[in-house]
């Protein structure tokens, strides 16, 4: 019995369907839509929209939650900068299968280290990758607070909470930048769908 835990001796299997075949089927492309800012910005407001947008238009989306993923997938993580970049890794490599299966993916993450960000762009072709900074000041996110936890953070209940004893690294060559405290929800969305639209990729 080996203590390493790294897998070896594997291979990558190539089944009969291609990327193609599914897009067809889809009417679509496969793309990840990666949403970063500070909690409280807007990031999972937006995605939820997009997300029944895209249905409404007979398109299939799937929203990756930063909240939802650690019920599960992600539960034996912590905020450590460690765990919040194996939280991503791992979440980068769900999102890569799914555009592979031609879905849209919405993932709303903090994802405050650009490296991280970056780490997931590097694993999908050029274009199958947009990242969308949802725009807030820590003052602005701090006012919103919907879940309380900013007064949590102040008050040392919550360590490791970005924006206030952990950094926040905006991106600098976002696709999108939608700014929150500009624009409406609905607003942001749509300028998510215009996105969409003009790369082709809600192409029939």
């Amino acid at each position: 019995m080996t203590t390493d835990n790294k897998a070896t001796n594997i291979q990558w299997h190539d089944g009969t369907v291609s990327r193609a075949d599914r897009q067809r089927l889809l009417r679509q492309r496969g793309v990840v839509l990666w949403f970063t800012g500070l909690s409280g910005a807007g990031k999972s407001t937006v995605a939820c929209l997009v997300e029944q947008m895209l249905l409404d238009r007979g398109r299939l989306a799937y929203r990756l939650d930063g909240d939802n993923v650690r019920h599960g997938l992600n539960k034996n993580l912590g905020f450590t900068a460690a765990d919040r970049q194996e939280n991503i890794r791992r979440v980068g490599e769900v999102a890569r299968l799914f555009a592979d299966a031609g879905v849209v993916v919405l993932a709303s993450f903090v994802s405050p280290y650009r490296a991280d960000r970056d780490a997931v762009r590097a694993l999908l072709p050029p274009g199958d990758f947009a990242e969308v900074y949802v725009k807030a000041s820590l003052a602005a996110a701090e006012r919103r607070d919907p879940k309380g936890l900013y007064k949590k953070a102040r008050s040392g209940e919550i360590k490791h909470f970005t924006g206030i004893d952990d950094p926040y690294e905006p991106p600098e060559r976002a696709e999108i930048v939608l700014d929150t405290e500009q624009l409406s929800p609905a607003d942001a969305a749509a300028r998510v769908l215009e996105h969409l639209e003009r790369g082709g990729y809600l192409a029939a």
